[in-house]
Protein backbone atom coordinates (compact mmCIF):
# COMPACT_ATOMS: atom_id res chain seq x y z
CA UNK A 1 0.00 0.00 0.00
CA UNK A 2 2.32 2.62 1.45
CA UNK A 3 5.96 2.59 2.42
CA UNK A 4 6.60 1.35 6.35
CA UNK A 5 7.73 4.37 7.96
CA UNK A 6 7.39 3.60 11.03
CA UNK A 7 10.97 3.01 12.43
CA UNK A 8 11.10 6.60 10.40
CA UNK A 9 8.67 8.13 12.48
CA UNK A 10 10.17 6.86 15.56
CA UNK A 11 13.24 8.20 14.76
CA UNK A 12 11.60 11.51 14.20
CA UNK A 13 9.55 11.17 17.09
CA UNK A 14 13.14 10.87 19.22
CA UNK A 15 14.77 13.82 17.01
CA UNK A 16 11.87 16.33 17.43
CA UNK A 17 14.32 19.17 16.84
CA UNK A 18 14.95 17.90 13.33
CA UNK A 19 12.01 19.83 12.16
CA UNK A 20 12.95 23.38 13.75
CA UNK A 21 13.14 25.83 10.63
CA UNK A 22 11.54 24.62 7.71
CA UNK A 23 11.61 27.44 5.31
CA UNK A 24 9.08 28.11 2.96
CA UNK A 25 7.83 30.31 -0.31
CA UNK A 26 5.41 30.58 -2.70
CA UNK A 27 4.63 31.97 -5.92
CA UNK A 28 1.04 33.27 -7.00
CA UNK A 29 0.34 33.30 -10.65
CA UNK A 30 -3.18 35.20 -11.33
CA UNK A 31 -4.53 36.56 -14.83
CA UNK A 32 -5.93 40.22 -14.74
CA UNK A 33 -9.39 40.48 -16.20
CA UNK A 34 -11.52 43.41 -17.00
CA UNK A 35 -15.16 43.86 -15.27
CA UNK A 36 -16.80 41.97 -17.79
CA UNK A 37 -14.33 38.77 -17.27
CA UNK A 38 -12.29 39.16 -20.27
CA UNK A 39 -7.99 39.04 -20.58
CA UNK A 40 -6.97 42.81 -19.76
CA UNK A 41 -4.63 43.98 -22.66
CA UNK A 42 -3.35 46.88 -20.58
CA UNK A 43 0.26 46.79 -20.26
CA UNK A 44 1.69 45.77 -17.11
CA UNK A 45 0.63 48.75 -14.29
CA UNK A 46 3.88 50.89 -14.37
CA UNK A 47 2.74 51.77 -10.31
CA UNK A 48 4.04 48.42 -10.01
CA UNK A 49 7.80 48.39 -10.59
CA UNK A 50 9.64 47.00 -13.27
CA UNK A 51 8.51 43.19 -13.79
CA UNK A 52 12.09 42.32 -14.72
CA UNK A 53 13.58 43.45 -11.67
CA UNK A 54 10.91 43.56 -8.82
CA UNK A 55 11.47 41.36 -6.18
CA UNK A 56 8.09 40.65 -5.40
CA UNK A 57 5.58 41.81 -8.34
CA UNK A 58 6.18 40.41 -11.61
CA UNK A 59 4.58 38.74 -15.02
CA UNK A 60 5.25 35.13 -16.22
CA UNK A 61 4.39 34.14 -19.67
CA UNK A 62 2.00 36.99 -20.71
CA UNK A 63 1.79 41.25 -19.71
CA UNK A 64 -1.11 39.98 -18.29
CA UNK A 65 -0.13 37.22 -16.16
CA UNK A 66 0.87 38.93 -12.54
CA UNK A 67 2.99 36.58 -10.74
CA UNK A 68 3.55 37.20 -6.49
CA UNK A 69 6.83 35.77 -5.15
CA UNK A 70 7.27 35.75 -1.28
CA UNK A 71 10.55 35.81 0.28
CA UNK A 72 11.77 32.37 2.01
CA UNK A 73 9.82 32.25 5.18
CA UNK A 74 9.91 30.16 8.29
CA UNK A 75 6.65 31.14 10.09
CA UNK A 76 3.68 30.42 7.94
CA UNK A 77 1.19 33.10 9.24
CA UNK A 78 3.51 35.30 8.61
CA UNK A 79 4.26 34.16 4.94
CA UNK A 80 0.46 34.21 4.12
CA UNK A 81 0.78 37.55 5.66
CA UNK A 82 3.32 38.74 2.92
CA UNK A 83 0.83 37.28 0.19
CA UNK A 84 -2.01 38.97 1.40
CA UNK A 85 -0.07 41.86 1.73
CA UNK A 86 1.18 42.10 -1.50
CA UNK A 87 -2.20 41.11 -3.09
CA UNK A 88 -3.74 44.02 -1.12
CA UNK A 89 -1.21 46.17 -3.13
CA UNK A 90 -1.65 45.00 -6.26
CA UNK A 91 -5.68 45.25 -6.07
CA UNK A 92 -5.42 48.75 -4.88
CA UNK A 93 -2.89 50.07 -7.99
CA UNK A 94 -5.73 47.71 -10.54
CA UNK A 95 -8.40 49.91 -11.05
CA UNK A 96 -10.93 48.72 -12.49
CA UNK A 97 -9.25 45.42 -13.11
CA UNK A 98 -9.75 42.10 -11.15
CA UNK A 99 -7.50 39.04 -10.12
CA UNK A 100 -9.46 35.62 -11.81
CA UNK A 101 -9.50 33.31 -8.90
CA UNK A 102 -9.12 30.03 -11.34
CA UNK A 103 -6.36 28.44 -12.66
CA UNK A 104 -8.37 28.09 -16.16
CA UNK A 105 -8.30 31.31 -17.66
CA UNK A 106 -11.36 33.74 -18.43
CA UNK A 107 -13.05 33.79 -21.78
CA UNK A 108 -10.65 34.39 -24.42
CA UNK A 109 -12.19 35.20 -28.04
CA UNK A 110 -10.75 32.85 -30.45
CA UNK A 111 -7.77 34.55 -32.19
CA UNK A 112 -7.52 37.25 -29.11
CA UNK A 113 -3.63 38.46 -29.11
CA UNK A 114 -2.31 37.39 -25.77
CA UNK A 115 0.59 40.12 -25.51
CA UNK A 116 3.58 38.35 -24.17
CA UNK A 117 5.46 39.56 -21.03
CA UNK A 118 7.68 42.92 -21.41
CA UNK A 119 10.39 43.24 -19.67
CA UNK A 120 12.09 46.09 -21.29
CA UNK A 121 15.69 47.08 -23.90
CA UNK A 122 17.77 45.33 -22.18
CA UNK A 123 19.32 42.05 -23.67
CA UNK A 124 18.28 39.80 -20.62
CA UNK A 125 14.82 41.35 -21.23
CA UNK A 126 14.58 40.68 -24.52
CA UNK A 127 15.90 37.39 -23.85
CA UNK A 128 12.49 36.67 -21.60
CA UNK A 129 10.79 37.87 -23.96
CA UNK A 130 11.95 35.44 -27.20
CA UNK A 131 11.39 32.82 -24.55
CA UNK A 132 8.23 33.04 -24.31
CA UNK A 133 8.04 33.99 -27.71
CA UNK A 134 9.39 30.25 -28.72
CA UNK A 135 6.78 28.84 -25.85
CA UNK A 136 3.65 30.35 -27.95
CA UNK A 137 4.95 28.90 -31.06
CA UNK A 138 5.39 26.06 -29.91
CA UNK A 139 2.69 25.07 -27.28
CA UNK A 140 0.08 28.07 -27.90
CA UNK A 141 -0.78 30.77 -26.13
CA UNK A 142 -3.97 29.41 -24.10
CA UNK A 143 -1.95 26.79 -22.66
CA UNK A 144 0.48 29.27 -21.36
CA UNK A 145 -1.99 31.32 -19.59
CA UNK A 146 -3.25 28.78 -16.90
CA UNK A 147 -2.13 29.54 -13.63
CA UNK A 148 -0.90 27.63 -10.61
CA UNK A 149 0.68 28.04 -7.43
CA UNK A 150 4.39 26.62 -6.44
CA UNK A 151 5.02 26.19 -3.26
CA UNK A 152 9.10 26.23 -2.37
CA UNK A 153 10.17 24.17 0.59
CA UNK A 154 13.22 23.62 2.24
CA UNK A 155 14.11 21.22 5.04
CA UNK A 156 16.68 22.46 7.67
CA UNK A 157 20.55 21.65 8.19
CA UNK A 158 19.49 19.95 11.51
CA UNK A 159 17.32 17.33 9.76
CA UNK A 160 20.19 16.44 7.31
CA UNK A 161 22.54 16.77 10.31
CA UNK A 162 20.59 14.48 12.39
CA UNK A 163 19.50 12.30 10.07
CA UNK A 164 22.58 11.41 7.66
CA UNK A 165 25.51 12.98 9.45
CA UNK A 166 26.29 15.66 8.09
CA UNK A 167 28.57 18.65 9.15
CA UNK A 168 27.78 21.48 6.60
CA UNK A 169 25.88 21.74 2.95
CA UNK A 170 28.83 21.72 0.83
CA UNK A 171 30.64 18.64 2.14
CA UNK A 172 27.48 17.30 2.60
CA UNK A 173 26.08 18.56 -0.41
CA UNK A 174 25.89 14.88 -2.58
CA UNK A 175 23.89 13.16 1.08
CA UNK A 176 21.77 15.70 0.94
CA UNK A 177 20.81 15.95 -2.13
CA UNK A 178 20.27 12.14 -2.37
CA UNK A 179 17.91 13.01 0.11
CA UNK A 180 15.66 15.55 -1.95
CA UNK A 181 15.71 12.88 -4.53
CA UNK A 182 14.07 10.68 -2.65
CA UNK A 183 11.92 13.06 -1.35
CA UNK A 184 11.04 13.70 -5.26
CA UNK A 185 10.37 10.17 -5.89
CA UNK A 186 7.82 9.64 -3.35
CA UNK A 187 6.00 12.82 -4.82
CA UNK A 188 5.98 11.20 -8.03
CA UNK A 189 4.65 8.00 -6.19
CA UNK A 190 2.77 9.63 -3.94
CA UNK A 191 1.67 13.70 -5.05
CA UNK A 192 -1.35 12.67 -6.96
CA UNK A 193 -2.81 12.94 -2.90
CA UNK A 194 -2.45 17.03 -3.51
CA UNK A 195 -4.70 17.44 -6.61
CA UNK A 196 -7.14 14.39 -5.12
CA UNK A 197 -7.39 16.88 -2.06
CA UNK A 198 -6.67 20.38 -3.43
CA UNK A 199 -6.92 20.30 -7.56
CA UNK A 200 -9.32 22.78 -8.20
CA UNK A 201 -9.88 22.70 -12.11
CA UNK A 202 -12.69 20.18 -12.77
CA UNK A 203 -14.49 22.11 -15.75
CA UNK A 204 -13.00 25.05 -18.33
CA UNK A 205 -14.55 27.49 -20.25
CA UNK A 206 -15.53 26.08 -23.70
CA UNK A 207 -13.61 28.98 -25.51
CA UNK A 208 -10.67 27.05 -23.88
CA UNK A 209 -11.33 23.82 -26.01
CA UNK A 210 -12.04 25.81 -29.46
CA UNK A 211 -9.15 24.59 -31.99
CA UNK A 212 -8.06 22.08 -29.80
CA UNK A 213 -8.72 17.80 -30.06
CA UNK A 214 -9.58 16.40 -27.28
CA UNK A 215 -10.93 12.86 -26.20
CA UNK A 216 -11.84 13.39 -23.17
CA UNK A 217 -15.56 12.75 -22.25
CA UNK A 218 -16.67 16.63 -21.46
CA UNK A 219 -20.35 16.94 -20.14
CA UNK A 220 -21.75 20.28 -21.05
CA UNK A 221 -24.05 22.93 -19.35
CA UNK A 222 -25.72 25.73 -21.61
CA UNK A 223 -23.89 28.08 -20.35
CA UNK A 224 -21.12 26.83 -22.23
CA UNK A 225 -19.13 25.00 -19.28
CA UNK A 226 -17.14 22.05 -20.18
CA UNK A 227 -16.62 19.50 -17.15
CA UNK A 228 -15.91 16.10 -16.08
CA UNK A 229 -18.02 14.99 -13.47
CA UNK A 230 -15.22 13.12 -11.77
CA UNK A 231 -12.08 15.24 -12.65
CA UNK A 232 -10.18 17.15 -9.84
CA UNK A 233 -7.50 19.09 -12.12
CA UNK A 234 -7.63 20.11 -15.67
CA UNK A 235 -4.95 22.25 -15.42
CA UNK A 236 -2.28 19.38 -14.65
CA UNK A 237 -3.97 16.89 -17.34
CA UNK A 238 -2.59 16.87 -20.99
CA UNK A 239 -5.16 19.93 -22.08
CA UNK A 240 -3.30 21.42 -19.16
CA UNK A 241 0.16 22.57 -18.65
CA UNK A 242 2.06 20.03 -19.78
CA UNK A 243 3.64 18.77 -22.70
CA UNK A 244 4.00 15.13 -23.82
CA UNK A 245 6.97 15.17 -26.15
CA UNK A 246 8.82 16.12 -22.71
CA UNK A 247 7.71 12.76 -21.52
CA UNK A 248 10.43 10.65 -23.55
CA UNK A 249 13.61 12.29 -22.41
CA UNK A 250 14.22 10.07 -19.88
CA UNK A 251 15.15 12.50 -16.96
CA UNK A 252 15.33 10.43 -13.65
CA UNK A 253 15.19 11.59 -10.39
CA UNK A 254 18.12 9.09 -8.67
CA UNK A 255 21.33 11.30 -8.26
CA UNK A 256 22.52 14.45 -8.59
CA UNK A 257 25.07 13.94 -12.11
CA UNK A 258 22.29 11.45 -14.23
CA UNK A 259 19.93 14.43 -13.34
CA UNK A 260 21.91 17.46 -14.51
CA UNK A 261 23.20 15.03 -17.44
CA UNK A 262 19.69 14.22 -18.76
CA UNK A 263 18.36 18.00 -18.50
CA UNK A 264 21.77 19.09 -20.69
CA UNK A 265 21.08 16.33 -22.93
CA UNK A 266 17.37 18.30 -23.64
CA UNK A 267 18.54 21.61 -23.79
CA UNK A 268 21.35 20.32 -26.32
CA UNK A 269 18.88 17.60 -28.62
CA UNK A 270 17.82 19.19 -32.25
CA UNK A 271 14.13 18.56 -32.56
CA UNK A 272 12.27 18.14 -36.10
CA UNK A 273 9.99 19.73 -35.53
CA UNK A 274 10.92 22.91 -33.70
CA UNK A 275 14.10 23.19 -36.28
CA UNK A 276 10.88 22.75 -39.36
CA UNK A 277 9.72 25.82 -37.58
CA UNK A 278 13.05 27.76 -37.63
CA UNK A 279 14.64 30.58 -35.01
CA UNK A 280 13.75 33.28 -37.89
CA UNK A 281 10.81 33.86 -40.17
CA UNK A 282 11.10 37.01 -42.22
CA UNK A 283 13.57 38.92 -39.86
CA UNK A 284 11.28 38.34 -36.76
CA UNK A 285 12.99 35.58 -33.99
CA UNK A 286 10.54 32.66 -33.54
CA UNK A 287 11.99 31.05 -30.53
CA UNK A 288 15.25 30.85 -28.74
CA UNK A 289 16.47 27.75 -30.80
CA UNK A 290 15.34 24.69 -32.15
CA UNK A 291 16.47 22.08 -29.27
CA UNK A 292 14.02 19.77 -27.36
CA UNK A 293 14.13 22.62 -24.72
CA UNK A 294 15.06 26.32 -25.60
CA UNK A 295 16.67 26.51 -21.68
CA UNK A 296 15.67 24.11 -18.44
CA UNK A 297 12.95 25.74 -17.49
CA UNK A 298 10.98 24.61 -19.95
CA UNK A 299 11.04 21.03 -18.77
CA UNK A 300 7.35 20.69 -17.28
CA UNK A 301 7.29 18.85 -14.02
CA UNK A 302 5.13 18.60 -10.83
CA UNK A 303 7.95 19.08 -8.81
CA UNK A 304 11.67 20.27 -9.30
CA UNK A 305 14.92 20.39 -7.64
CA UNK A 306 16.24 23.99 -6.92
CA UNK A 307 19.32 25.80 -5.41
CA UNK A 308 19.58 29.85 -6.13
CA UNK A 309 21.44 30.29 -9.02
CA UNK A 310 24.87 33.41 -8.92
CA UNK A 311 24.16 35.89 -12.27
CA UNK A 312 24.98 34.08 -15.66
CA UNK A 313 24.82 30.58 -13.88
CA UNK A 314 21.90 27.98 -14.98
CA UNK A 315 19.99 26.09 -12.44
CA UNK A 316 21.80 22.83 -13.46
CA UNK A 317 24.85 24.40 -13.22
CA UNK A 318 24.31 25.71 -9.52
CA UNK A 319 22.93 22.28 -8.43
CA UNK A 320 26.27 20.76 -9.80
CA UNK A 321 28.32 23.67 -7.68
CA UNK A 322 26.42 23.03 -4.24
CA UNK A 323 23.60 20.85 -4.63
CA UNK A 324 19.65 21.25 -4.03
CA UNK A 325 18.94 23.77 -1.66
CA UNK A 326 15.25 23.50 -1.63
CA UNK A 327 12.31 21.50 -3.77
CA UNK A 328 9.83 23.45 -6.03
CA UNK A 329 6.35 22.04 -5.75
CA UNK A 330 4.26 22.96 -8.94
CA UNK A 331 1.16 20.43 -8.49
CA UNK A 332 -1.11 23.18 -6.27
CA UNK A 333 -4.54 24.68 -8.44
CA UNK A 334 -5.26 28.36 -7.35
CA UNK A 335 -7.70 27.58 -4.66
CA UNK A 336 -10.59 29.64 -5.29
CA UNK A 337 -12.23 29.95 -2.31
CA UNK A 338 -8.90 31.88 -0.78
CA UNK A 339 -8.37 35.51 -1.99
CA UNK A 340 -4.61 34.79 -2.42
CA UNK A 341 -4.98 31.55 -4.25
CA UNK A 342 -3.59 29.80 -1.34
CA UNK A 343 -4.13 29.13 2.45
CA UNK A 344 -2.27 28.04 5.57
CA UNK A 345 -4.41 24.90 5.50
CA UNK A 346 -2.66 23.80 2.15
CA UNK A 347 0.87 25.38 3.23
CA UNK A 348 0.58 23.17 6.56
CA UNK A 349 -0.52 19.96 4.50
CA UNK A 350 2.68 20.46 2.19
CA UNK A 351 4.97 20.68 4.75
CA UNK A 352 3.52 17.25 6.37
CA UNK A 353 3.62 15.32 2.87
CA UNK A 354 7.43 16.47 1.99
CA UNK A 355 8.64 15.75 5.66
CA UNK A 356 6.58 12.19 5.20
CA UNK A 357 8.31 12.13 1.72
CA UNK A 358 11.63 12.68 2.76
CA UNK A 359 11.35 9.82 5.53
CA UNK A 360 9.55 7.07 3.76
CA UNK A 361 12.26 4.51 2.04
CA UNK A 362 11.79 5.40 -2.47
CA UNK A 363 13.21 2.70 -4.39
CA UNK A 364 15.61 4.60 -7.39
CA UNK A 365 13.10 4.55 -10.58
CA UNK A 366 14.14 4.35 -14.04
CA UNK A 367 12.52 5.97 -16.98
CA UNK A 368 9.86 3.49 -17.51
CA UNK A 369 8.76 3.60 -13.82
CA UNK A 370 8.89 7.66 -13.56
CA UNK A 371 6.27 7.31 -16.99
CA UNK A 372 3.98 4.80 -14.79
CA UNK A 373 3.51 6.55 -11.98
CA UNK A 374 1.93 9.29 -14.48
CA UNK A 375 -0.96 6.57 -14.50
CA UNK A 376 -2.01 7.39 -11.26
CA UNK A 377 -1.65 11.18 -11.31
CA UNK A 378 -3.80 10.97 -14.77
CA UNK A 379 -6.43 8.79 -13.08
CA UNK A 380 -6.95 11.27 -10.33
CA UNK A 381 -6.80 14.12 -12.41
CA UNK A 382 -9.75 12.91 -14.74
CA UNK A 383 -11.93 11.24 -11.98
CA UNK A 384 -10.29 11.29 -9.00
CA UNK A 385 -13.87 11.19 -7.35
CA UNK A 386 -15.08 8.43 -9.11
CA UNK A 387 -17.11 6.33 -6.51
CA UNK A 388 -14.74 3.30 -6.03
CA UNK A 389 -11.64 4.78 -7.33
CA UNK A 390 -8.39 2.67 -7.06
CA UNK A 391 -4.76 3.16 -7.23
CA UNK A 392 -1.83 1.74 -8.75
CA UNK A 393 0.60 0.36 -6.26
CA UNK A 394 3.86 0.22 -8.31
CA UNK A 395 4.15 -0.70 -12.31
CA UNK A 396 2.68 -4.11 -12.09
CA UNK A 397 -1.02 -2.85 -12.00
CA UNK A 398 -1.91 -4.30 -8.69
CA UNK A 399 -4.88 -1.65 -7.50
CA UNK A 400 -6.09 -0.34 -4.02
CA UNK A 401 -8.68 1.84 -3.19
CA UNK A 402 -8.00 5.23 -3.40
CA UNK A 403 -9.93 5.96 -0.11
CA UNK A 404 -7.76 3.55 1.95
CA UNK A 405 -4.33 4.60 0.42
CA UNK A 406 -5.15 8.03 1.58
CA UNK A 407 -6.53 6.85 5.20
CA UNK A 408 -3.39 4.96 5.93
CA UNK A 409 -0.39 8.16 4.40
CA UNK A 410 -3.02 10.10 6.63
CA UNK A 411 -2.30 7.81 10.20
CA UNK A 412 1.78 8.58 9.01
CA UNK A 413 1.02 12.41 8.65
CA UNK A 414 -0.88 12.65 11.51
CA UNK A 415 2.14 11.06 13.53
CA UNK A 416 4.40 13.72 11.73
CA UNK A 417 1.73 16.66 12.92
CA UNK A 418 2.35 15.46 16.56
CA UNK A 419 6.14 15.82 16.65
CA UNK A 420 5.67 19.37 14.79
CA UNK A 421 2.81 20.45 16.94
CA UNK A 422 4.36 19.55 19.71
CA UNK A 423 7.70 21.96 18.73
CA UNK A 424 5.19 24.73 18.35
CA UNK A 425 2.91 24.47 21.14
CA UNK A 426 -0.68 24.85 19.57
CA UNK A 427 -2.15 21.44 17.30
CA UNK A 428 -2.56 23.45 14.22
CA UNK A 429 -0.88 20.67 12.35
CA UNK A 430 -2.76 17.46 13.80
CA UNK A 431 -6.34 19.99 12.94
CA UNK A 432 -5.58 19.99 9.16
CA UNK A 433 -4.85 15.96 9.13
CA UNK A 434 -8.48 15.65 10.74
CA UNK A 435 -9.85 18.40 8.41
CA UNK A 436 -8.53 16.65 5.61
CA UNK A 437 -8.77 12.85 5.78
CA UNK A 438 -12.37 13.18 5.96
CA UNK A 439 -12.24 13.46 2.22
CA UNK A 440 -11.23 10.28 1.01
CA UNK A 441 -14.73 8.90 2.80
CA UNK A 442 -16.28 11.80 1.21
CA UNK A 443 -15.19 13.06 -1.95
CA UNK A 444 -17.84 15.60 -1.49
CA UNK A 445 -15.63 17.71 0.55
CA UNK A 446 -12.49 18.00 -1.88
CA UNK A 447 -11.96 21.11 -3.49
CA UNK A 448 -12.75 20.04 -7.27
CA UNK A 449 -15.89 18.83 -6.07
CA UNK A 450 -17.31 21.86 -3.80
CA UNK A 451 -15.82 24.45 -7.37
CA UNK A 452 -17.66 22.49 -9.75
CA UNK A 453 -20.93 22.53 -8.07
CA UNK A 454 -20.79 26.25 -8.08
CA UNK A 455 -19.32 26.54 -11.64
CA UNK A 456 -22.46 23.71 -12.65
CA UNK A 457 -25.13 26.45 -11.07
CA UNK A 458 -23.27 29.32 -11.94
CA UNK A 459 -20.65 29.09 -15.24
CA UNK A 460 -17.26 29.76 -15.19
CA UNK A 461 -17.66 33.66 -16.36
CA UNK A 462 -20.19 34.62 -13.33
CA UNK A 463 -18.88 32.99 -11.16
CA UNK A 464 -15.32 33.94 -11.28
CA UNK A 465 -16.28 37.50 -11.57
CA UNK A 466 -17.94 37.29 -8.11
CA UNK A 467 -15.11 35.90 -6.64
CA UNK A 468 -12.86 38.34 -8.18
CA UNK A 469 -15.22 41.30 -7.00
CA UNK A 470 -15.17 39.86 -3.30
CA UNK A 471 -11.82 39.28 -3.44
CA UNK A 472 -11.27 43.18 -4.91
CA UNK A 473 -13.41 44.48 -2.10
CA UNK A 474 -12.15 42.62 0.59
CA UNK A 475 -8.76 43.11 0.05
CA UNK A 476 -9.02 47.10 -0.71
CA UNK A 477 -10.75 47.36 2.56
CA UNK A 478 -7.67 45.11 4.60
CA UNK A 479 -4.69 47.45 6.08
CA UNK A 480 -1.50 46.29 5.32
CA UNK A 481 -0.06 43.65 8.09
CA UNK A 482 3.93 43.30 7.20
CA UNK A 483 4.85 45.54 4.39
CA UNK A 484 3.86 49.14 4.47
CA UNK A 485 3.84 51.80 2.11
CA UNK A 486 7.42 52.84 2.41
CA UNK A 487 8.79 49.39 1.53
CA UNK A 488 6.68 49.16 -1.48
CA UNK A 489 7.59 52.24 -2.92
CA UNK A 490 10.86 51.62 -2.37
CA UNK A 491 10.93 48.51 -3.89
CA UNK A 492 8.98 49.97 -6.65
CA UNK A 493 11.61 52.69 -7.48
CA UNK A 494 14.50 50.81 -7.11
CA UNK A 495 13.04 48.02 -9.74
CA UNK A 496 12.81 50.54 -11.77
CA UNK A 497 16.41 51.70 -11.43
CA UNK A 498 17.80 48.25 -11.71
CA UNK A 499 16.33 47.73 -14.84
CA UNK A 500 17.74 50.99 -15.88
CA UNK A 501 21.03 49.86 -15.06
CA UNK A 502 20.44 47.04 -16.96
CA UNK A 503 19.37 48.67 -19.81
CA UNK A 504 22.64 51.02 -19.86
CA UNK A 505 25.55 48.63 -19.11
CA UNK A 506 24.95 46.30 -22.31
CA UNK A 507 27.95 46.48 -24.35
CA UNK A 508 26.76 43.22 -26.74
CA UNK A 509 23.85 43.41 -29.77
CA UNK A 510 20.98 41.08 -28.92
CA UNK A 511 22.09 39.09 -31.80
CA UNK A 512 25.43 38.67 -29.80
CA UNK A 513 24.28 38.64 -26.40
CA UNK A 514 21.72 35.90 -27.92
CA UNK A 515 24.49 33.92 -29.98
CA UNK A 516 26.16 33.92 -26.24
CA UNK A 517 23.49 32.76 -24.20
CA UNK A 518 20.40 31.07 -26.12
CA UNK A 519 20.14 27.48 -24.43
CA UNK A 520 21.61 28.03 -21.48
CA UNK A 521 19.93 30.95 -19.78
CA UNK A 522 18.11 31.40 -16.38
CA UNK A 523 14.82 32.28 -16.90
Amino acid sequence: MIPDVSQALSWLEAHPQALKGIRRGIERETLRVNPDGSLATTGHPESLGAALTHRWITTDFAEALLEFITPVDDNIEHLMAFLRDIHRHVARELGDERMWPFSMPCFIESGQDIELAQYGSSNVGRLKTLYREGLKNRYGALMQVISGIHYNFSLPMTFWQERLGVTDTQSGKEAISAGYFKLIRNYYRFGWVIPYLFGASPAICSSFLKGRETDLPFEYTEGGLCYLPYATSLRLSDLGYTNKSQSNLGITFNDLSTYVQGVKKAIRTPSAEYAEMGVKKDGKYLQLNTNVLQIENELYAPIRPKRVTKSGETPSDALMRSGIEYIEVRSLDVNPFSPVGIDATQARFLDLFLVWCALADAPEMNSDELLCTRKNWNRVILEGRKPGQTIGIGCDDQRQPLASVGNALFADLNRVAQVMDNQNGDHLYQDVCKELVAAFDDPELTYSARILKDLKQQGVGNLGLELAEKYRQMLVSEPLEVLDESALMAEQDGSWQRQRTLETSDKLSFEEYLAANAGSSNE
